[in-house]
């Protein structure tokens, strides 16, 4: 079963997205996005980052704390765990699209500090139009979506990551897909030990990228 959002009756980005995108065009109209309240707590926009000729595009949920005070994606603990993981499997950070289902930080006060909170299916509707268009706009070749909810928004609400990390999956989205963990579920392990052998798993699930990274890009069509 298939969970299409484009058939979900709700306000959302759509009508802001710039004829003939480019990933600049898309970076600066999402800057003024208001398709959701979450606007109003995040301190900016948290738009995707990497080249567009990218083959590999990874999908997390929302940025965090350190993504919103810095603009960038996957820039936090959890960017950096994804950095070890990528040189471990021998891919560079910089070759690589990362992005978020949701651009804007969602957040409750603990004391002095802002701990993240999940998107609702509102939030996740209205923002879609933004990642639609960057996945048309780069084309991966591959989309690792990174924890439950970037899984759930892209393959459907019945999939289940713990039953299929790691397997290719059949979508429409891009020749291949992918879904794992979210590197902030490893850095939320108990103690060293099993971090480490969490570390060790999501590096595994990653490792399958490799081919892909190498794979020679096939000559344009003559016309």
């Amino acid at each position: 079963m298939r969970f299409d959002l484009a058939n979900v009756t709700t306000e959302t980005a759509e009508p802001l997205i710039p004829p003939k995108p480019t990933l600049n065009k898309l970076r600066d109209a999402a800057a003024d996005c208001r398709a959701c309240p979450l606007w109003k707590v995040g301190t900016q926009t948290v738009f995707g980052e990497g080249p567009r000729t990218a083959r590999i595009m990874f999908v997390g949920e929302v940025p965090g704390d350190y993504e919103d005070r810095t603009g960038k994606p996957f820039v936090g603990p959890a960017g950096k765990l994804l950095d070890r993981a990528l040189e471990e499997i021998g891919l560079d950070r910089t070759t690589v699209y990362v992005t978020n289902v949701v651009k804007h930080f969602k957040w409750e006060p603990r004391g002095k500090r802002r701990l993240h909170k999940k998107p609702n299916a509102h939030e996740i509707r209205a923002c879609r139009p933004w990642l639609n268009a960057e996945i048309a706009v780069v084309k991966p070749h591959a989309i690792v979506c990174l924890g439950a909810t970037a899984a759930q928004a892209l393959l459907g609400p019945q999939f289940r990551v713990t039953q299929h990390r790691g397997e290719w999956i059949d979508s429409p989205l891009a020749p291949r897909v992918m879904a794992t963990v979210h590197p902030s579920s490893i850095l939320r392990a108990p103690d060293d030990e099993t971090r480490e052998r969490e570390t060790a798993a999501f590096i595994e699930d990653l490792r399958m990228l490799t081919e892909i990274a190498n794979e020679t890009a096939p000559p344009a069509e003559p016309g």
